[in-house]
């Protein structure tokens, strides 16, 4: 599991705090190489709309770019994500028939994806602040350990941006 003071948590959180939401497709490219996958997306939660707002992305297949800008909670893995304030996860997307992930998905080529909640601390409660998604082209079950990287990237993400 990732550290707190990890140098690469460090570098996401300097990179966002210089550069702040412009950043964000950089700080995506570093924790996609961290997990070895090549799509992902950050999406913020729009307290005015109440939607889920893409922010950043690598790999979205233009076909499938305008169904994610902005994304309802509760519709497809982000917005499950959101719901739940839990990781998503789908072990094979081209395969998948759980009905987590909309059908459109299957256009990135990706197999295993997941979508994590972002929370920052709010008093004594976390609060959502968006969804951290990365996928990868081969099958995968995301572990206790990875899920908790994701959430330390999602918390900096939050922190540095909210």
């Amino acid at each position: 599991m990732i550290a707190k003071n990890d140098p690469t948590l460090q570098k996401v959180d300097s990179l966002l705090k210089q550069g702040g939401e412009n950043a964000l497709p950089e700080a995506l490219d570093i924790i996609l190489e961290h997990f070895g996958c090549v799509t992902g997306t950050v999406h913020i939660l729009n307290c005015v709309s109440g939607l889920l707002d893409l922010k950043a992305q690598r790999g979205i297949p233009d076909s499938i770019i305008e169904p994610v800008r902005a994304i309802p909670i509760g519709k497809g893995m982000a917005g499950l994500a959101a719901k739940r304030h839990a990781a998503v996860q789908v072990c094979n997307l081209q395969t998948d028939e759980s009905g987590k992930a909309r059908p459109a998905a299957k256009d990135t080529k990706m197999e295993g994806c997941i979508a994590a909640p972002m929370f920052f601390q709010s008093g004594p409660y976390d609060e959502l602040f968006g969804i951290l998604g990365v996928a990868m082209p081969s099958a995968h079950d995301y572990s206790e350990e990875e899920i908790a990287d994701l959430d330390n990237f999602g918390r900096v993400i939050a922190t540095a941006l909210g």
